[in-house]
């Protein structure tokens, strides 16, 4: 018996058909024959029409054949395949109480009133849907941008020179991409940030890990490594939280520029400083040897998924030479949101606010952790995470176990920078202001029983 809902919106033949499909899978036999098209419209008083057509779209699938003066038989198909005989749930999600990842933003800082309300304004009947919209990003969003970045971060942006990606690995996907026949040789920070070697090693890159001082990367090292590519984080080094000096900063621009090279330069938080002013861009000193890779991950959201490159002119002239390897990803609605958003002058004020409320979680989270015996700072006043090592023979294993068994899912530095040292990286930007002391405090009773 099959179900037909007349005052359904769905049409009556797709409902048969839905229905006959269903029963023809998992009840009929390979040459097995159909209802014909009169019996099925008397049994549920529907037009003959509706159930020709649910025959008809049946047959153009294949699974069933209409045999002339016959009727219609089922086809020739081995149904099993189709035939679930298991029940597929949802996968259970494991929950914490605590979850210190080192790049979370609470979810009630995004400023969801006036992002729909933004939405509201540029999404309407004149938006054009219709069209593929600019493949570089619209023109809008990539002018905003280079005016905050040359007010905020003293860069030389021009909003032609921006193209808009999909976040962070996009931008480093198509940076692979464009220096491939150029540049073959990827230097990256050691320890520093474990996707950016990664991408860059399947692109057939050779790669060299420079490790990093307590200015910087070591700019001996990396020239003796002949690597003409280069990926830094200069004015907040990942994970170690250095900043390079500007004596530094203008060595690397110059073996740089002797060797024709590329830096890419990662600002991943720079907004997010916390005793100090934040650094002005390295993109700022030299606009023709530095690609700045930026996001707004930390800044706004890291779900809408907007990252963004300022190329030089010589890589530009060759991303227009490869328009086709790279169309922008990011909606159009999300594209205009943000263009005016930022327009307005919500990113700014927003940014103020965000970072003052982590500048209070960060100071409290510091006060906190005294509870902890045995421990250095290695990382502070910056980004989302104060980053802490023992000062004392420790049991790492030991400290995973306990955590997990207390519901606390924690981070480590080694499995994500290829840093020799271990060290907890506590996160503090995704939990509540006021769950820092309990959740300090969870962490402590454990981090106290791990010493050898």
């Amino acid at each position: 018996m099959y179900f037909i809902d007349k005052s359904s919106q769905t049409p009556i033949y797709k409902q048969l058909y839905q229905e006959l499909q269903k029963d023809i899978l998992q009840n009929y036999k390979p040459n097995q024959k159909l209802p014909s098209i009169r019996k099925l419209a008397t049994i549920y008083n529907i037009s003959k029409n509706s159930v020709a057509k649910a025959y008809s779209q049946l047959e153009i699938e294949g699974f069933i054949q209409s045999k002339p003066k016959s009727g219609y038989f089922v086809s020739k198909i081995d149904y099993k395949e189709f035939k679930s005989t298991t029940k597929t749930e949802r996968p259970k999600l494991e929950e914490y109480k605590y979850d210190f990842f080192p790049a979370h933003l609470e979810n009630a800082t995004f400023p969801y009133k006036i992002w729909k309300r933004v939405y509201n304004k540029v999404i309407n009947e004149n938006t054009n849907f219709g069209f593929y919209p600019n493949g570089q990003g619209e023109f809008e969003l990539r002018e905003q941008i280079a005016l905050y970045l040359n007010k905020h971060r003293a860069t030389k942006a021009d909003a032609q020179n921006i193209v808009i990606t999909h976040g962070f690995i996009d931008s480093l996907n198509l940076i692979a991409k464009l220096t491939k026949p150029k540049l073959k040789h990827f230097a990256t920070e050691l320890p520093g940030y474990h996707i950016a070697h990664k991408c860059f090693s399947e692109f057939g890159f050779y790669i060299s890990f420079i490790n990093v001082k307590s200015d910087g990367i070591d700019l001996q090292q990396l020239k003796n490594s002949q690597a003409n590519i280069v990926y830094i984080t200069p004015s907040h080094q990942y994970p170690l939280g250095v900043t390079m000096p500007i004596s530094n900063r203008l060595q690397l621009i110059e073996h740089i520029n002797k060797i024709d090279g590329l830096i890419l330069e990662d600002d991943y938080d720079s907004e997010m400083r916390y005793n100090t002013q934040p650094i002005p861009s390295l993109q700022g000193l030299n606009k023709e040897r530095v690609a700045y890779l930026g996001t707004f991950a930390k800044a706004l959201s890291p779900a809408i998924r907007v990252g963004f490159i300022l190329l030089p002119n010589w890589l530009l002239k060759v991303y227009k030479n490869h328009y086709d390897s790279h169309f922008c990803h990011v909606s159009i609605d999300t594209q205009k949101t943000l263009a005016a958003f930022i327009k307005e002058g919500h990113l700014e004020q927003h940014i103020r606010r965000l970072r003052n409320l982590n500048r209070k979680k960060h100071n409290l989270m510091l006060e906190c952790l005294k509870c902890l015996n045995h421990y250095e700072i290695l990382a502070k006043d910056g980004g989302l995470s104060i980053i802490i090592t023992p000062s004392k023979p420790f049991d790492w294993q030991k400290l995973k176990r306990l955590c997990k068994d207390q519901k606390l899912k924690i981070y480590l530095m080694q499995e994500r920078s290829g840093s020799k040292q271990e060290a907890l990286r506590v996160g503090f930007g995704g939990l509540n202001l006021n769950d820092i002391p309990k959740a300090i405090e969870a962490i402590g009773r454990v981090w106290n029983e791990c010493f050898i």
